[in-house]
């Protein structure tokens, strides 16, 4: 049986302080003096309280990459974040394209109990982008898969994407494209412009993601069927999106942290700590991102928490792989792009951290309000307990964080998971 907790003082999504009693794995009473015999009182005077974070866009590594992240470790991440449930991408190795592999994960997830974990299935065979996978055993495994994706490769094939399109549609599944055309970003290495000519470095050019973002909405309104654009990084896509929206076609779309708040200047320093896909880009990028989330073009923040050992990412830049992680990071870095700049309130966050998230991932129990009956998957945050970040205490097997050194604004306090604490007075539990 679950504890039974009462939140004191807390503010739902920062409005006027109530105390909340969690009991048997639900909201039981939100009020002022509820009844609480026997319950555990966590103090969340000045804090915010959040429905629980669910990203969408998670690198688990295991199976095959268990020396960069295991499911344990990522969840641990995951919870301190403020997360109660991840999705995790297919590009393990072997790659999740069959029930087998994507059951093998939701386990996993199951036996950590940090936070739910929802495996993602590859759109096509071992992502090689040229044949589907089995995509409707893995909706009718035991992991219930409804989003596919082959991330970190493009399905750049227009015919095997309507493909696919066309086949989650007997589910109400989504296809959560990498929009990257392989054919103009060979060899990139960063943000296309002057500055990566004045380094050296090839350039990846903001229309190698347009052209798919374009191609796929279309499919998307054509065949009928739900088309989500993962990692959106140009002010060209956002305006892609934003008429897509307008006409009414099927189609969500995610922002990372780091494309909300680094830029690509970062890169002269040539640290492949930076290093990332798709690649950081240019001031006015950052800020066209911060407007579409804020009114709404872009649905969701999706951190692609994407771990790599130290060996992977501690070497010259053309030979380092590409990724950052994020889990523990997400919501401080929100705060500062999109709360301290006036873009979002808390509701807002909740609404794109949580809400949205977990209706596009199709996430029951995630998602719901603060209220009576809900479950009781529930974040505290202190919006002013500023802290500098330090990887050796990340909680993640991997310490590849872009923002080492750099001061946040705020800091999770706590998270439940079906009314346990997995996370109490910042630590895990």
């Amino acid at each position: 049986m679950n504890e039974t907790y009462l939140l004191r003082g807390a503010g739902p999504l920062g409005a006027k302080p109530v105390d909340v009693l969690v009991r048997d794995g639900h909201v039981a009473q939100v009020g002022n003096r509820p009844s609480a015999k026997g319950a555990t009182v966590v103090d969340a005077a000045g804090l915010v309280l959040l429905p629980g974070l669910v990203d969408l866009h998670t690198h688990l590594r295991e199976p095959g990459r268990e020396d960069a992240e295991t499911v344990e470790t990522g969840t641990v991440a995951a919870a301190l974040g403020g997360f109660t449930a991840v999705c995790a991408m297919p590009n393990t190795l072997p790659a999740a394209d069959t029930a087998g592999v994507v059951e093998q994960v939701y386990r996993l997830g199951r036996q950590s109990g940090r936070c739910d974990v929802q495996p993602i299935g590859a759109v096509t065979v071992g992502r090689g982008g040229t044949q589907l996978a089995e995509l409707g055993a893995m909706a009718d495994s035991a992991a219930g898969v409804r989003m596919f994706s082959d991330d970190g490769d493009c399905v750049s094939d227009a015919v095997l994407m309507r493909r696919a399109l066309e086949y989650v549609k007997a589910f109400d599944g989504v296809i959560a494209q990498h929009a990257q055309e392989p054919r103009l970003t060979e060899g990139a290495q960063m943000n296309e412009g002057a500055l990566s000519g004045v380094l050296g470095l090839r350039g990846w050019p903001a229309v190698a993601e347009e052209a798919i973002i374009a191609r796929d909405v279309l499919l998307a309104a054509h065949v009928g069927s739900r088309v989500h654009i993962c990692h959106v990084s140009t002010a060209g896509s956002v305006e892609i999106l934003r008429w897509a929206k307008s006409r009414g076609y099927p189609v969500t779309a995610e922002v990372t942290p780091h494309h909300l708040l680094l830029t690509e200047d970062l890169v002269a320093s040539y640290d492949p700590i930076y290093k990332v896909n798709p690649p950081l880009r240019t001031g006015e990028d950052v800020e066209a991102l911060r407007a579409a989330l804020a009114d709404g073009t872009i649905d969701a923040v999706a951190t692609d928490h994407a771990p790599h050992p130290v060996e992977d990412k501690e070497c010259e830049w053309l030979a380092a792989a590409m990724g950052m992680t994020g889990l523990e990071t997400a919501l401080p870095v929100v705060q500062q792009a999109m709360v301290d700049t006036g873009l979002l309130d808390w509701a807002g966050v909740a609404d794109r951290m949580s809400v949205r998230p977990a209706r596009i991932g199709r996430l029951a129990g995630h998602g719901h309000d603060v209220e009576v009956g809900a479950p009781a998957n529930l974040t505290l945050y202190d919006p002013a307990a500023a802290w500098e970040v330090d990887p050796a205490e990340s909680a993640s097997r991997s310490r590849n964080t872009p923002y080492a050194g750099r001061t946040l604004p705020g800091r999770v306090v706590a998270t439940f998971l079906r009314g346990r604490a997995t996370v109490l007075d910042g630590k895990p539990q």
